[in-house]
């Protein structure tokens, strides 16, 4: 089978138009038709169902994008490798995380990162859902719970615990809780227990709703409780990872709290000896100790 038809049919098939298509491989139209036209010949069937809107793969163009996928998959991973014999640190790194840690403690530290290795390029996704690290749908995973995928290298970076945080200035004007029972004339912010998030967190959330606070407001996401609480709307339900930047927070009832939250940091067993996982892990655990000083300090 022709290796250029099948470039052309991937980038056709992942573009979902010959026009976009041809634009990516610097191809005429025309000729990214032809080599469709003369792949589906040699294989005598059609690969494409063709509309006003675009062009949609048959079931027998699934089959062959699904082979020509893993076959990129296996030539991105080669590269890769080959890439990072050398002793420099550049290239695409792809990096997922929760939106919580990604926001709230990730971001803000990257430019530390940058300044090391300024040909570092990170493509960094943040969502709950857990991508499949062998399938390269990423490089490197950084998780609150131990990935359970199969040849992934692991290391528990270090525990999170949720607890309840305010401003000096809102506990000043409605009065600092001294029980649990206090909460109740607070408005607590947390994430919606309806939101994907450990555990632990939602736990602690749920416990805390059964008090019957007239007034709450609830996030889908920690970085929009952060913002609550720094606005002095209420006592928020937050990592513990934020004080680090923001030590003006002032934790509230600290017998209260969740349950320890495992972090780790995964990734591809064939990736083991690449430059730039190994940078990209040494300065998180570096940043990690970092902060669990400055934890350390705030908590006395």
């Amino acid at each position: 089978m022709d290796w250029d038809k099948l470039r052309v049919f991937h980038a056709v098939a992942d573009a979902g138009s010959l026009t976009h298509a041809g634009d990516a491989l610097h191809l005429s139209q025309s000729a990214v038709s032809r080599q469709i036209r003369a792949l589906e010949e040699s294989l005598d069937t059609t690969l494409f169902h063709r509309h006003a809107r675009g062009l949609i793969l048959t079931e027998q163009g699934e089959l062959l994008f699904d082979a020509t996928s893993a076959m990129r998959r296996r030539l991105d991973t080669a590269a890769a490798r080959i890439r990072d014999s050398r002793e420099e640190v550049f290239g695409e790194l792809r990096v997922t995380t929760t939106t919580g840690f990604g926001t709230l403690w990730l971001v803000p530290r990257l430019a530390k990162l940058y300044d090391q290795y300024p040909d570092l390029k990170i493509d960094l996704m943040l969502e709950e859902r857990v991508l499949d690290l062998p399938m390269r749908e990423a490089d490197l995973a950084i998780r609150m719970k131990e990935p359970s995928q199969a040849d992934l290298v692991r290391k528990r970076l270090n525990t999170v615990r949720m607890r309840l945080y305010a401003m000096p200035a809102y506990l000043e004007e409605r009065g600092t809780p001294n029980s649990l029972e206090d909460l109740i004339d607070h408005r607590l912010i947390s994430q919606n227990v309806r939101s994907t998030q450990v555990s632990a967190g939602e736990m602690l959330v749920q416990s805390l709703t059964t008090l019957g606070s007239p007034s709450t407001l609830t996030v889908n996401n920690y970085f929009g409780v952060l913002q609550g609480v720094l606005h002095g709307l209420g006592i928020g339900v937050l990592p513990d990872y934020v004080i680090a930047d923001f030590p003006a927070i002032v934790r509230v009832l600290p017998e209260i709290e969740s349950a320890s939250i495992p972090v780790y940091l995964a990734y591809p067993e064939e990736l083991r000896n690449s430059k730039r996982i190994v940078a990209f892990r040494d300065f998180v655990l570096e940043e990690l100790a970092l902060s669990a000083k400055i934890l350390e300090t705030v908590n006395g």
